[in-house]
């Protein structure tokens, strides 16, 4: 009986479906309004650290920049039993791409907004 009860329990447990629900964010959100301050040809490198803070990333084009900033945010969902697992993934960003030209002041200044849409999802066949 011990051995059956044992039997039972582990098949139930194996076959007791799992799910979960996972968000992550990656680098401080970037605030529209700060980015609409930025003016290519007046707006500076000193200009845009103050509304922006450092950026993620910088790229030398010679003596010229590109300062990227970037803020992710990252949804699974999952379903899982032992022999089937679904998992979505959605991976949505803000980025701000800005380049500057050898003295320091903004020449273009690229963007999209798009983190907030990221969504749970969880796969169909």
């Amino acid at each position: 009986m011990q051995n059956s009860a044992r039997a039972l329990l582990l098949l139930s447990w194996l076959l007791l479906p799992g799910c979960f629900l996972s968000r992550s964010r990656s680098n401080p959100p970037i605030a529209p309004s700060a980015v609409d301050q930025i003016v290519p040809g007046t707006s500076t490198a000193d200009d845009v650290t103050g509304w922006l803070g450092a950026p993620t990333e910088i790229v030398q084009l010679g003596r010229r920049s590109a300062w990227k900033y970037e803020h992710t945010v990252e949804k699974q969902s999952a379903a899982f039993l032992v022999l089937l697992g679904l998992r979505g993934v959605d991976t949505q960003a803000d980025r701000v791409w800005l380049f500057f030209d050898e003295h320091g002041t903004v020449l273009h200044v690229g963007k999209t907004f798009q983190a907030e849409q990221a969504e749970y999802d969880v796969p169909i066949f």
